[in-house]
């Protein structure tokens, strides 16, 4: 893992040294799964995806988001792009619910142990069904929450999908 952005550099497995926190237990849940990825801390807060593409550089479609939904009271991880919104009929019908609900940040963060704006789309206090949504896969790379709300985490789209192992659906 590297902290900083650099133009051509490869994705990789290496721990850097991070400060204590979410972005940290990240960084160890990768490096100790052997999953390629980079830590990012761009200087500004991004908490939101238009905070996140503006901080980074990018466009709104390469930033992704981590919803946290609870479909029949059970909570399963929405991956999107950062322009998309969750459609809850499509997601219903995906995960054969009755009820959807965006969680609150209190749920999430009991959830996930990660703050609402930072959630990664891994490395949860709790294990996690995981969809995500096609048209994430049609980026190479993707920037998803890091762990904290000044830290993101570039990654390849086809590592996000088995380094979660989320299951793609056709959500937004």
């Amino acid at each position: 893992m590297t902290e900083s952005r650099s133009e051509g550099s490869s994705l990789n497995p290496q721990l850097s040294t991070l400060s204590q926190g979410g972005a940290e237990r990240v960084a160890l849940w990768m490096a100790e799964r052997g999953i390629a990825g980079e830590i990012i801390r761009p200087g500004a807060p991004t908490p939101t995806v238009e905070a996140a593409a503006v901080a980074l550089g990018v466009s709104l479609e390469e930033v992704v988001k981590s919803l946290l939904f609870l479909v029949d009271r059970h909570p399963y991880l929405v991956i999107v792009r950062g322009t998309a919104r969750v459609n809850t009929k499509k997601l219903l019908k995906g995960v054969g619910g009755k009820k959807a609900r965006i969680a609150t940040r209190e749920e999430v963060e009991r959830i996930t142990g990660f703050p609402v704006g930072g959630t990664p789309p891994f490395a949860h206090r709790e294990a996690l069904p995981v969809l995500i949504d096609r048209a994430v896969l049609s980026m190479e790379e993707v920037y998803a929450g890091g762990g904290s709300t000044d830290v993101m985490l570039r990654i390849r789209a086809a590592d996000l999908l088995s380094a979660s192992g989320g299951r793609v659906v056709d959500v937004a």
